[in-house]
């Protein structure tokens, strides 16, 4: 199996709990959006510094992607309770 180094890199799980939805479970959902929102910044600045140009922007985007999706549950929330 190879492994897959943006959407699920190893060293990011522990046990079976991934980073991510641990970071979910412990940020309201504005705060992850913000963590999402920052950490994409991060591999779009720092793309060009390494010897992984794509993987950085293909970070990036998984981040934003997570954001994006926690923004649509929360505006799909919001219509049904209005």
């Amino acid at each position: 199996m190879t492994e897959d180094l943006v959407n699920q890199p190893p060293h990011y799980t522990k046990g079976e709990i991934e980073y991510i939805e641990a970071m979910k479970s412990m940020l309201t959902a504005e705060e992850f959006v913000g963590f999402c929102k920052g950490n994409a910044v991060k591999y779009i600045w720092r793309e060009g510094h390494k010897n992984a140009r794509i993987q950085d922007l293909e970070k990036a985007v998984v981040y934003l992607n997570w954001a994006i999706d926690d923004l649509t549950k929360e505006v799909l929330k919001q219509k049904k309770g209005a």
